[in-house]
């Protein structure tokens, strides 16, 4: 167990800070304080992280903040970029837009360079919480056999599902959001098998699905909550998206939430495989 504020057995102080800036955003929201509408988002979610990055200490004895600093600058700029890869995919889909935006070009890059620099932190440090429940961490499964045929089939799958988008027309490709949420799953999983590491296909080859579960369970508490704290904020995310498009949780479509499950997979998938190639700092676990 460790030692939070003032030695008393719990959170680390950051994660308390954490909690103080999610209820004072919240507080401030509900106040109407503009600034506070506008950056609700990001403000939230920099406050989730930090307190769900000191629950992984508890649990687990390990820190983003506190032990791999250096992880979680470099995760910053590759969680912006990787969602620049959703918004260009958007731009054929045409499932979301921004309302409520700063008019002030630089207050609105700010916004969404904060806000999307939130995402990959928040899913893979919610689940590195999540393998802190023994049910996960100490789950076995029957070892699974990945042929060398199954990973091309994979490869193969993958690419197809992310090229289909923007080779279809426009009427259609704004039907093929879900190839997109798992495509880089079936692409990148393979490769990183490959490589030999961040594969979870390694890990249920070798009869480990834990992290597997952490990250699905990641996606759809992490999913909740976006939904969640984006119905209250000034500066918002809107749905249209073509099937029942108009029975909504939030703002999001009860379908919607299907997606965000494999979408943590696939935000796992991707960072393994990027940092397989250039950062080398370790897998999430």
């Amino acid at each position: 167990m460790t030692r939070g504020a003032k030695g008393v057995p719990g959170l680390k102080i950051h994660g308390w800070i954490g909690l103080a800036i999610i209820g004072i955003s919240e507080i401030l929201l509900f106040s109407g304080v503009s600034l506070v509408r506008t950056f609700f988002t990001p403000l939230v979610w920099s406050g989730y992280i930090l307190f769900v990055d000191s629950l992984v200490h508890l649990h687990r004895g390990t820190s983003l903040v506190l032990n791999r600093p250096k992880k979680l600058l470099l995760l910053l700029p590759v969680s912006i970029g990787f969602w620049l890869i959703f918004e260009f995919y958007n731009l054929y889909l045409r499932n979301w837009h921004y309302v409520g935006l700063p008019e002030e070009v630089s207050l609105r890059l700010l916004g969404y360079a904060w806000a999307f620099a939130t995402i990959w932190p928040a899913i893979l440090t919610t689940a590195e919480a999540m393998r802190g429940w023994k049910r996960i961490s100490l789950s076995k499964g029957r070892p699974w056999k990945v042929s060398p045929m199954a990973l091309l089939f994979s490869l193969a799958f993958g690419g197809l599902c992310l090229i289909l988008p923007l080779i279809t027309p426009s009427p259609i490709a704004h039907y093929l959001a879900a190839p997109v949420w798992v495509g880089f799953i079936f692409l990148l999983d393979p490769l990183n098998y490959w490589m030999g590491r961040g594969s979870l296909l390694l890990d249920l080859q070798k009869g480990y699905p834990g992290r597997l579960y952490s990250l699905l369970l990641s996606g759809a508490a992490c999913g909740f909550l976006w939904e969640f704290w984006n119905f209250w904020a000034g500066a918002r995310w809107y749905y249209t998206v073509p099937i029942l498009g108009d029975i909504k949780v939030f703002e999001m479509p009860v379908l919607g939430y299907l997606g965000f499950p494999p979408f943590a997979v696939e935000c796992f998938v991707m960072y393994s495989f990027f940092n397989n190639i250039f950062l080398h700092l370790g897998d999430f676990r």
